[in-house]
């Protein structure tokens, strides 16, 4: 028997709520799920948060040891960890969502089949998780700034904007993840394939002047690429090409979608589980 979380039997029946305004309903419930993990993810480890700072540290030496040190990849003007380091961010948590979110419905089968909840919820909070871990390395990244005495862009004023694209890029594929999945759980498959892979034919870790320009504009409709090209023009000024806004295109239309979709399937996911 399903149990609802709130009494909203005095409503008329005529009244309907639109999806997105269903999550606001239930804020309480995605923060309280939000609260839990981030307890739960510090909790069982002795650094607690200091680990977070860590995975980031030794990322940043592992990538510019091997990017910056063995291969030499050049940057104009800029240390290789200072230049590479917001594509790694960006796609660090791109990642996170991707693979938390797409998964969050089938590792929460418990609880959906005992309480109703608008199940959009369940991606949504693992985003929210995930930026705990973002900060982190936000914070290390500062402290790389201050110690090769590179100044932030005036552009900083857009990196929420930034960050905002960085979750919508993540969502646009991880709402379709943990839809699918429901039925189809090859669909998880999916995920090493697109992080891993996905990660070099983005410029993560190189300059976008290192691609063909023939094959260019398949760079242009990577919605991630754009992301971190907008992140570098916030924190180093780096110019932005107005061609990356191409991108928004495949990204809105997969959210869009994705969105769709899962409102389609909410109320079978129980059964399907």
């Amino acid at each position: 028997m399903t149990v609802r979380l709130f009494d909203t039997s005095g409503e008329p029946n005529s009244i309907k709520f639109s999806f997105l305004m269903k999550i606001w309903q239930y804020r309480n419930l995605l923060f309280a799920f939000t609260i839990r993990d981030i307890k739960a993810q510090y909790a069982q480890t002795r650094l607690g948060i200091i680990w977070g700072l860590l995975q980031a540290i030794i990322a940043a030496l592992i990538l510019n040891f091997f990017f910056g040190i063995l291969l030499r990849i050049k940057t104009d003007n800029f240390q290789y960890i200072i230049y590479a380091f917001p594509g790694m961010m960006a796609w660090y948590y791109f990642s996170y969502i991707v693979n938390c979110s797409g998964n969050s419905v089938l590792m929460s089968q418990a609880i959906v089949k005992k309480i109703y909840f608008p199940k959009l919820i369940l991606p949504l909070y693992k985003t929210l998780v995930g930026l705990i871990d973002y900060c982190l390395w936000f914070v290390v990244y500062l402290f790389l700034l201050l110690f090769y005495k590179q100044p932030i862009s005036l552009n900083f004023v857009f990196m929420p904007l930034a960050m905002i694209f960085n979750i919508f890029a993540g969502l646009s594929i991880a709402i379709w993840l943990s839809a699918v999945s429901v039925k189809y759980r090859d669909a998880l498959h999916f995920i090493p394939f697109l992080t891993g892979f996905g990660a070099f034919i983005t410029p993560v870790f190189y300059e976008t002047i290192m691609i063909p320009q023939a094959y260019s504009y398949l760079l242009y409709f990577n919605p991630m690429a754009g992301v971190i090209a907008f992140y570098r023009w916030c924190l180093l000024g780096i110019p932005f090409s107005i061609s990356y806004l191409y991108g928004i295109i495949p990204m809105f239309v997969l959210l869009i979608t994705g969105l769709k979709y899962f409102k389609k399937i909410e109320n079978s996911m129980s059964d399907l589980i």
